[in-house]
């Protein structure tokens, strides 16, 4: 990660065509566009690569997670079950939904935890979200089938683990809608831009016509002139991030196939010390690899090793200290901090719950992420800059285990 890594004359390409028809709206114009659609086209490659039937581009993963919430009719005063381990967008949509984030614990897949699930759902819980963090897989099979028995959909958040899979089938397909993510550091960008993918026509045209300000799209008439079943917004993408998607989307396979070399080289050389353990991976023959995720003994041991490694230049990421993924660094969720002169969304809210978040909520996950780093995994690596992380990680291994 990420796609720009590899951009080239392949993504110019379909950029200059979109140029040449000077059409950068993905609706309209047909008398000008010389049968480019780029949007569309991206759509359905992308649909075709999950083996889905309908794909929506939209603006970006945070807008893909707003519109499948608002196709599923999630409603102030719902409850939506994510993890504590995202981005703060996941929870963001929830709340800019009217909805009520529910947090759960994560194992050590570092994705929602299907045992602490189950006692979270209540008669108001109307939508599940797990999230494939880090690239690699929930454990999804058994979060869709706790949700089937109580009859409540499921979003697949796959903003970070695009093309990864689980015996063969693609993330983001499991659930009743998958989210994708194509901001700059994903592992295919289109600078912003994100998807949405479900097999389920209903929810497809109600997140269609939500995210085009109500639209619905009616092919025997002009714009101007077609019909609304409700109200929506705009979080639409246009044709120039669709030129680029498309041209990604031809390279994701090989994106992925640098990025498991890379992760491999590095993983041999800590296996060759006790002391050092990895992330569960469900599938790895589906993992994108986009990072390698490794546990220490303890925290402390934890903290020296990072420091062994920073000081040689190739320190990891320690996500206990992340303020934007990890739940108890999320003062404005905690302090309920909000430019709604009434408090809105945490106070004053339509259900007459205010809402108060504790920082100690998920101790297991706590206790996972003391002894938890991350490397991120490029597409592009030198010999040196392998030599580099490996040996700082025998050395950081040597004193500290």
């Amino acid at each position: 990660m990420p796609g720009f890594e590899v951009f080239g004359e392949e993504e110019k390409k379909e950029i200059l065509e979109v140029l040449e028809t000077g059409v950068l709206f993905r609706y309209e114009f047909a008398d000008k566009r010389n049968g480019v659609y780029k949007v569309e086209a991206f759509e359905q490659a992308f649909a075709k690569l999950c083996g889905v039937p309908y794909a929506l581009a939209v603006s970006s993963g945070t807008a893909a997670l707003r519109v499948a919430l608002a196709a599923l009719g999630i409603s102030p005063g719902d409850e939506v079950i994510t993890q504590g381990f995202t981005f703060v967008a996941t929870w963001e949509a929830i709340l800019e939904s009217g909805a009520i984030p529910v947090f759960t614990e994560v194992d050590e897949t570092l994705n929602m935890d299907p045992e602490d699930l189950e006692p979270k759902i209540t008669k108001k819980t109307k939508a599940i979200i797990p999230v494939h963090m880090l690239g690699a897989q929930a454990r999804i099979k058994e979060i869709v089938d706790i949700a089937a028995r109580y009859g409540i959909p499921v979003i697949e958040d796959t903003a970070q683990a695009c093309g990864g899979t689980i015996d063969g089938q693609y993330l983001g397909t499991f659930g009743d809608m998958g989210t994708f993510s194509f901001d700059s550091v994903k592992t295919i960008t289109t600078g912003e831009g994100g998807m949405i993918v479900t097999k389920n026509r209903k929810l497809y045209l109600n997140a269609s016509e939500f995210h085009d300000h109500g639209h619905d799209h009616n092919p025997n008439l002009e714009r101007g002139l077609e019909g609304r079943r409700f109200f929506g917004f705009n979080f639409r993408m246009m044709e120039l991030q669709g030129a680029i998607g498309l041209a990604q989307l031809a390279k994701l396979e090989s994106i992925i196939a640098e990025q498991r070399r890379h992760k491999r080289a590095i993983k041999e050389v800590m296996e060759e010390f006790e002391g050092i353990t990895f992330r569960k991976v469900p599938d790895p023959n589906g993992d994108t690899a986009t990072f390698l995720a490794f546990f220490l003994p303890d925290g402390e041991k934890a903290a020296k090793f990072n420091k062994i490694l920073s000081q040689a230049g190739a320190g990891a990421i320690y996500f206990k200290e992340n303020s934007w993924h990890y739940y108890p660094k999320w003062e404005h969720l905690l302090k309920g901090l909000t430019l709604c002169r009434t408090g809105w969304p945490f106070r004053n809210r339509e259900d007459r719950v205010d809402l108060d978040y504790l920082g100690n909520a998920l101790p297991r996950t706590d206790t996972i992420f003391e002894r938890l780093l991350v490397y991120p995994i490029p597409v592009k690596m030198t010999q040196e800059r392998m030599e580099t992380i490996t040996t700082a990680i025998r050395k950081a291994a040597k004193e500290v285990l």
